[in-house]
């Protein structure tokens, strides 16, 4: 096994363990992909304020999420088809991240089902939904993830309408894998995987094969999904979720600061300033250069969470400073899980608690609620989308 010392390394034993499909599900955006990239890239003008003769010791990386205690201001955030990453993905992330003491957000087109995830962890998770149109599921799945005891309510609200992303279509990506001689032959060289897949039964969309109106295999999956998302959204709709969910709602994909007002207007706990990793709208501006002006359009009205982009404790600790409440990430803990499985996904966790600790340190830091923009040295124009043109 070799020295795993950052994410980067998972991510090259992920790229050699899982069937290509499936890795380029993940590590892909829409279109040219420019957005996928400059979420990334566009936190490294961010620039680290170093400090000095500051006492270091008592560090806490400790926090909360619309009030719930964290270990980290870290959330493993929703991905669709981690089941296929590794058997039984989604279970596998849902205990590393309860034993690491951070959230866990279900994605709706999970492999393993609400009920597989909650039988097999003690603490609640966040359940994560789309806008579909198709109210009777929507109002099942929604009393299904409150039996479930879910702690809160994720509404995606950036996919109306689904981004092209190249990659997926030339593959022929689908859940359970198409068999055809390019992808069989592929699977041939992923061995570990397929035989941790033969020995699960959980190869489907669990929230959705059995429980939508006439879907009960992959190919009537294909025709529900196609007329399933919701083109006519309005934030009545959005509102709607909240009252029959009655619990913590936090509405993800937002990326203006007049979206973020309505947002804080039906009553949100939290907003996410997410672009969906730059798998939506090819040629957006990355998340991170939206962040500072969103929390401060939004205020103390709800708490701003940060999606996309995020690789490193550096990264978080950055989005934190920036006036983020909390981080999500999602294809780095991807990487962790097809490298190894849940011990994979707790390296992910380690490493960037890790990256956060030692950072918040030499930056003079002992307490993650005192990171601000003081810490940072910031270009500017950076939070300026007008500045790129």
């Amino acid at each position: 096994m070799p020295v795993i010392t950052n994410i980067e390394d998972l991510h090259r034993i992920y790229r050699r363990r899982t069937p290509r499909m499936f890795y380029d599900y993940a590590q892909s955006g829409s279109w040219t992909e420019q957005t996928f990239r400059e979420n990334s890239s566009d936190f490294q003008h961010l620039r680290l304020k170093q400090r000095v003769a500051v006492d270091m010791s008592g560090r806490s990386t400790r926090s909360k999420m619309i009030g719930q205690d964290v270990a980290m201001p870290v959330a493993l955030g929703p991905v669709g088809l981690t089941g296929m990453q590794s058997a039984d993905g989604e279970i596998k992330a849902a205990r590393a991240a309860e034993k690491f003491g951070v959230p866990f957000c279900l994605s709706t087109m999970s492999i393993c089902s609400i009920e597989d995830v909650a039988a097999h962890t003690k603490k609640p998770f966040w359940f994560q939904v789309y806008t579909l149109k198709d109210d009777d599921f929507m109002r099942r799945l929604i009393e299904r993830a409150k039996a479930a005891k879910c702690s809160a309510l994720v509404v995606t609200v950036d996919l109306q309408v689904l981004g092209q992303r190249h990659k997926d279509i030339k593959n022929g990506m689908s859940a359970p894998p198409k068999l055809t001689v390019k992808s069989i032959a592929n699977m041939m060289t992923k061995i570990p995987w397929g035989l941790e897949m033969l020995g699960t039964k959980r190869r489907f969309f669990g929230n959705i094969v059995g429980h939508a109106k006439g879907v009960s295999d992959p190919s009537s999956l294909s025709t529900w999904t196609a007329e399933a998302f919701d083109v006519s959204l309005n934030w009545a709709r959005i509102a709607q979720f909240k009252e029959w969910w009655g619990g913590p709602l936090i509405v993800k994909g937002v990326m203006t600061p007049e979206d973020a007002l309505r947002a804080t207007e039906i009553g949100a706990d939290a907003i996410v300033v997410s672009n969906h990793g730059g798998r939506q709208l090819d040629g957006a501006v990355s998340s991170i250069r939206m962040l500072p002006s969103i929390v401060d359009a939004v205020g103390d009205k709800s708490e701003v969470h940060f999606d996309s982009g995020i690789r490193s404790g550096q990264d978080v600790l950055k989005a934190v400073a920036l006036g983020a409440k909390g981080t999500y990430i999602g294809r780095a803990w991807t990487y962790g899980l097809g490298a190894m499985g849940e011990a994979g996904v707790t390296k992910t966790l380690e490493i960037i608690h890790k990256e956060l600790d030692v950072t918040m340190a030499l930056c003079g830091e002992t307490d993650v609620h005192n990171l601000g923009p003081h810490n940072l040295y910031v270009p500017r124009g950076f939070d300026d989308p007008t500045v790129l043109l």
